[in-house]
């Protein structure tokens, strides 16, 4: 069975001209569609099925990222249903030169896994088998309840 930090992926996007709005921060857009990518990657390491989005939960941007910024994705499975994965996602900004993070925005997804005719397909029991990943898991489902 597949465990929680199994699921655990970082991914990063320079924040470039062209993903940017008129103020010049990254268009809440383009952060939003690499939390779906980088939650369905999650998504799909767990169920070792293609997963697709079934819902994504408010989306809360907390504060900018600018052009020329770092965007640290992060997700996890934290939560499991018949067919289904519920995923914590986060977007940090970073500074490339010195590496400081300050969170930008949170939220939740819930993915589906399908077969090859795109039917809904069982996924696995999540297990959770250290520290941190119970430590993640508690953070998701606290952050969860908030909405």
């Amino acid at each position: 069975m597949p465990s929680l930090l199994d699921t655990y992926i970082e991914n990063r996007n320079r924040v470039q001209p062209n993903h940017a709005n008129t103020v010049g921060t990254a268009h809440g857009g383009n952060v939003m569609k690499w939390l779906d990518e980088v939650g369905a990657m999650s998504a799909m390491r767990f169920a070792s099925e293609t997963c697709v989005t079934a819902r994504m939960d408010p989306i809360e941007f907390h504060r900018p990222i600018g052009v020329g910024d770092i965007t640290v994705i992060e997700s996890y499975v934290y939560q499991t249903g018949k067919t289904s994965v519920r995923v914590r996602l986060t977007a940090d900004r970073e500074n490339p030169r010195t590496g400081e993070r300050e969170r930008t925005t949170t939220s939740h997804a819930v993915f589906v896994a399908v077969d090859e005719e795109m039917q809904p397909t069982e996924v696995p029991d999540l297990t959770v088998e250290t520290e941190r990943g119970e430590n993640l898991r508690a953070a998701a489902q606290e952050s969860r309840d908030e909405y």
